[in-house]
């Protein structure tokens, strides 16, 4: 079925993020935004505008299963699935398959992660503290190497670990090394994306994105690179 184009006009003020300044991949200078949404069955329903702090809905359309957000982290496209994050199994550092439904009723925050990134430090060293803070009250962080952006992970998978838990001390799981991005695209992240893709695609844009996933396996929260692990209300979603 042929696809419909649907365009929304958002008012400037709401693109003025002042978080958003930080890392103009997320943000626009054009009031005018336009989405193709493939396969439209019925018209559009309802659209509610709410404001939130700290990367939540600002702007939230609904479409035949498709909810568009525009977040103060970034825009994104979310399609209605069934399917949730324990649906997969991956391996981890050490090459054993881990069914992520080990982690069912935990909150999660689930980032692609590099050692030789200008972000390296402070995103493992935050990461450890909240990981730390949270750890006992059903939270875990999952670790996904990944050698896409600037060749920056380019160490076998024990160079990884070693180095995570020597420098860093993490505790938190780190799997084995995946594409997030291509052909080769490891399905947990093909999920992840397909949950909260970008607003300029699904592409994971650098290293240490971030998707925050709750307890039932749904994603509810997708970061760009540069948000400090410290600005993730991971509390909200514990209680």
């Amino acid at each position: 079925m042929a696809s419909m184009s649907f365009s929304a006009t958002i008012p400037s003020p709401l693109l003025d993020f002042s978080q958003t300044k930080k890392n103009p991949v997320f943000s626009s200078s054009s009031p005018s935004m336009s989405f193709s949404i493939p396969s439209i069955k019925s018209s559009l329903g309802s659209s509610k505008l709410a404001f939130f702090q700290n990367g939540f809905s600002l702007l939230s359309l609904t479409a035949s299963g498709f909810v568009f957000n525009s977040r103060s982290s970034g825009i994104y496209a979310r399609a209605a699935t069934d399917k949730t994050l324990y649906d997969y199994t991956v391996k981890d550092i050490d090459g054993k398959d881990t069914p992520l439904s080990k982690f069912k009723g935990k909150v999660l925050l689930i980032v692609n992660v590099a050692s030789r990134c200008g972000l390296t430090t402070s995103n493992y060293s935050e990461l450890s503290h909240i990981y730390d803070k949270y750890k006992n009250q059903g939270f875990e962080i999952l670790a996904f190497p990944c050698n896409q952006f600037g060749g920056q992970e380019p160490g076998s998978n024990p160079d990884i670990k070693k180095f995570a838990c020597t420098r860093f001390k993490a505790e938190f799981p780190i799997f084995d090394k995946v594409d997030v991005n291509g052909p080769n695209t490891a399905p947990v992240y093909q999920f992840l994306k397909s949950s909260a893709g970008g607003f300029f695609g699904d592409l994971i844009k650098w290293n240490f994105e971030k998707f925050l996933v709750d307890k039932n396996g749904k994603v509810v929260e997708r970061y760009p690179p540069t948000t400090s692990p410290f600005q993730i209300e991971v509390c909200k979603l514990i209680s």
